[in-house]
């Protein structure tokens, strides 16, 4: 490829950059339209140079590496602002600008009405700027040459989600909410981004290189005990980027902030990004099968786990979180285990799906908020995500009904939509290599065809179970339009990579290290699809066929069990008595003594030491020439006895 070519990846990087930086200089003036159609196009630039360089890459498949500049040097280290063009890192830029657009288009239409009912429209510009560096930070991530540019973005997007999550801080429980997930967010991954600077410490102690090239092309002769050390340190950063068990806690809070934002966070960008950092990694993995075997039980165990949290959620929006949480997991189980092509090729299709599940949720939300206001209880207390308010919306909202029922229908695996195939090759390369985590990711696709198919039941089907409900409208085209699209691709995704054809495989082998080919197994493929229709079926019967209660339909069935579904494991509870708690102690203990009893006293003797001082000095300078003179003469007198002194 030819440098002007490679150079297209900075100018994706920037597009992003330049949108925050006309919507803050000039963004006031343009009013909301002329706002989210700047930033919308720099997303949207970055889309069109990612499917140029897709283009080039076609002709020159080893595609190439841009070094923009020197960052620094440090003794033998030297660490450049240089991107990696590869099939890899364009098919990652290309899912991010391009489901990030059309994030940014839906956007336009749900913050104009959001913002009026939070009673800021001062937001808005706010609102698109932070969406632009979300997206910046991302395409610097995954198009990053070495470990520590990755890591420049790995940061950013903690910050943007921080930023994005707390968007509405005065918001939530108590008017802290919203500030009190945005923070958690951002602890919890500081854990996991401690984990990935230790392996980034190793690499330079080790390889004397972050470049990818020059660390894997010495891994092979690395020790194993240093390869274990480096992996399952990325691993926890992994754990908490993707929400993998144990950090997974921070994914749900997140749906705080606006729903295009749950969408960005959970469909294209921070979420995928430990997915991504194993992907590119395997020449670190392959060598030690223990690392291998550690990601992929993660993986396994969080796809379950997280899959029985969803069936007690009753947010429309937690329920999609919980769901994330799960399919993250058959993803890192997949990279995990070897299996990077399958593990890529889900992110890409999860990511049209569940873009389309959180942006249609969105508009569900949206046309329950309107319900509200047009049938006279404006100010009355009602939450627009509880799914126990909704019912019958598929008459009053269709266009959304079809795009949700495809959304869910490709999440639950259900063929031929897109998440039949990617979840297909996952199951496969598990039942081969980890007999056991297949049957965790089975158990777990059953139970996401069941909790989907509760969802659809409890707001779509039935009648309507509120006055809200009752009068719910469509979406704006502005809404509705990019769910059409992502409906599209989330229905035809799985062309990707068919099999017999396996175009997305022949695609990253000239990114990836030990791609294997691939091959459909009848056996899995009709077992996942029963095991999807079982699921639909089942919570058709528990759902479907009684009018929904308080109470739901497995809460007797089930009974401890259930409560545990709907309390989420106590997961949070075990952090606070564990955790929170003893550390929350250990700081009031340490706040008298040390605190307000050492720290304090030395800044308060500091500060009156120096007024006693000033004092004592001030008094030299009381303005009379004769204490002046007295002064002077003093100091002459001494002067000359000292010199008589030293003779």
């Amino acid at each position: 490829m030819s440098d002007t070519q490679l150079a297209w990846v900075v100018w994706a990087v920037l597009l992003p950059l330049g949108g925050i930086v006309v919507n803050l200089v000039v963004g006031r003036r343009l009013g909301e339209k002329g706002i989210g159609a700047v930033a919308s196009l720099a997303a949207g630039g970055s889309f069109v140079l990612s499917g140029l360089l897709a283009l080039a890459l076609l002709q020159h498949p080893e595609g190439g590496i841009y070094r923009l500049a020197t960052w620094f040097n440090l003794g033998s280290l030297t660490v450049d602002w240089s991107f990696r063009v590869d099939t890899l890192s364009v098919t990652m830029m290309l899912v991010v600008s391009g489901v990030g657009t059309l994030i940014h288009i839906y956007s336009i239409g749900y913050m104009h009405a959001d913002v009026r009912h939070n009673g800021d429209p001062q937001r808005f510009r706010r609102f698109f700027i932070y969406l632009n560096l979300f997206v910046a930070a991302m395409l610097l991530l995954v198009s990053a040459n070495n470990f520590l540019v990755l890591f420049v973005g790995w940061e950013g997007v903690g910050l943007c989600s921080y930023l994005l999550i707390g968007f509405w801080f005065e918001k939530g429980e108590g008017g802290l909410g919203n500030a009190r997930a945005a923070k958690k967010a951002f602890i919890v991954n500081r854990v996991g981004d401690f984990g990935l600077l230790i392996a980034i410490f190793l690499m330079i102690g080790a390889f004397g290189t972050l470049d990818f090239d020059g660390v894997f092309a010495q891994a092979a002769q690395a020790a194993p005990a240093l390869l274990v050390a480096i992996t399952l340190f990325m691993l926890l950063g992994v754990t908490g980027k993707s929400a993998q068990l144990p950090l997974f806690v921070w994914l749900p809070d997140a749906m705080a902030g606006p729903t295009p934002v749950s969408a960005l966070i959970h469909a294209a960008t921070m979420v995928t990004a430990g997915v991504y950092l194993v992907a590119r990694s395997q020449a670190l993995f392959l060598p030690v099968p223990q690392a291998q075997a550690a990601v992929t039980w993660v993986g396994g165990l969080t796809a379950l786990f997280a899959a029985t949290i969803a069936l007690g959620q009753y947010d429309i929006k937690k329920v999609l979180a919980y769901s994330t949480i799960s399919q993250l997991g058959f993803m890192v189980a997949a990279v995990g285990m070897g299996a990077a092509v399958a593990g890529i090729f889900h992110l890409v299709t999860h990511a049209f799906f569940k873009a389309l599940l959180f942006l249609a949720a969105g508009s569900v939300i949206l046309g329950l908020e309107h319900g509200h206001e047009h049938a006279g209880e404006g100010h009355d207390p009602f939450d627009p995500q509880d799914m126990r308010q909704m019912g019958g919306l598929r008459k009053r909202m269709p266009l959304t009904f079809a795009v949700y029922l495809v959304g869910a229908l490709a999440l639950a695996g259900v063929a031929p939509l897109a998440g039949f195939f990617s979840k297909d090759e996952i199951l496969v390369a598990a039942s081969e290599r980890f007999p056991v985590v297949f049957g965790l990711l089975l158990a777990a696709a059953f139970l996401t065809a069941f909790y989907m198919g509760r969802q659809l039941i409890l707001v779509f089907f039935g009648e309507p179970r509120s006055k809200a409900a009752h009068h719910a409208g469509e979406s704006r085209p502005l809404v509705t339009m990019p769910l059409v699209v992502l409906a599209v691709f989330s229905a035809l995704g799985g062309a990707l990579n068919l099999p017999g054809l396996h175009s997305l495989e022949h695609w990253l082998e000239h990114s990836l290290v030990g791609v294997k080919e691939g091959h459909f197994v009848w056996a899995v493929a009709l077992g996942s699809l029963a095991v999807a229709l079982l699921g639909l079926g089942l919570a058709w019967l528990v759902y479907g066929r009684r009018a929904p209660t308080e109470q739901d339909a497995l809460a007797r069935p089930l009974g401890p069990l259930y409560r545990a579904f709907e309390r989420k494991w106590w997961v949070d509870e075990f952090y606070r008595l564990v955790l929170l708690r003893p550390l929350g102690w250990l700081a009031q203990v340490l706040a008298g003594p040390v605190d307000l009893g050492l720290i304090n006293s030395l800044g308060d003797g500091l500060g009156q030491g120096s007024q006693l001082s000033a004092n004592w000095l001030r008094k030299l300078q009381n303005g009379l020439v004769r204490s002046y003179a007295l002064v002077v003469m003093v100091g002459v007198v001494a002067m000359f006895a000292y010199l008589l002194w030293v003779r």
